[in-house]
């Protein structure tokens, strides 16, 4: 999984593969797109967490794609960029509600802190259980977090070591390997994770809830908990 999709847009084609050789590495995908129409026709075809957008773009410029792309999708989360003085079309980008404006040249750590801020924290769940996989993660997406789920403890190392997860959500009772475990191999592995226990079997895992306790995890909720409370319990984490 990456750490997010982005589309750069930007008619200057060294400038956007610099732009995406910054975000590459830190493990985000990366589309490019040349002209307004091309972004227009990504977005149509696909979803995007962010989206930089130079101002000045041949044809259909990059005010007048951003508005049409808010027209499609409300939400798009747009990064107007720009070399020009180009005040009144900015004025317009940002009426329109541009999460940002940026002056060329761009620094990377100011794109990269840009970024965390702007992009939806990503949660993994690990649980073998569907149902309540996808109960969780309906009240997760509707607030707007990027979710993924394992269905197994291998599973869940697995992905918790790629890019994007900012909170894990690790139920103990899994199969090939428990949540006590998988939770010590990633601390082995470096990995510092915030992660809420959950289970539904407190009593006979009492010892591994007090050996993660000592560990100081960040929380655990027993089955069945109230969807609020995981909610409150993720935003304190990641604010």
């Amino acid at each position: 999984m990456a750490a997010g999709r982005i589309l750069i847009v930007d008619d200057d084609r060294d400038f956007a593969e610099g732009l995406a050789d910054v975000l590459l590495p830190r493990g985000f995908e990366v589309e490019l797109a040349f002209s307004g129409e091309e972004a227009l026709t990504k977005f149509i075809h696909g979803d995007f967490d962010v989206t930089f957008m130079d101002v000045r773009l041949p044809g259909k410029n990059g005010v007048e794609s951003f508005l049409e792309i808010r027209a499609r999708k409300p939400h798009a989360r747009v990064i107007m960029m720009t070399g020009y003085s180009v005040e009144q079309l900015l004025e317009q980008a940002v009426a329109g509600g541009a999460w940002a404006v940026l002056h060329k040249p761009l620094g990377p750590e100011r794109v990269l802190q840009l970024l965390r801020d702007i992009i939806p924290a990503g949660i993994l769940i690990a649980d073998d259980d569907p149902d309540t996989v996808q109960g969780i993660r309906e009240v997760l997406e509707s607030k707007g977090y990027r979710v993924y789920a394992a269905r197994d403890g291998q599973e869940a190392i697995d992905r918790a070591r790629e890019d994007g997860i900012d909170v894990l959500l690790l139920d103990l009772h899994m199969p090939i390997l428990g949540g006590l475990e998988v939770y010590l191999e990633l601390r082995r592995l470096g990995l510092a994770i915030p992660t809420i226990i959950v289970t539904a079997y407190a009593r006979e895992e009492a010892a591994a809830l007090d050996t993660l306790r000592s560990l100081s995890v960040e929380g655990v909720l027993r089955k069945p908990f109230n969807p609020r409370d995981l909610v409150e319990l993720i935003e304190s984490l990641v604010r």
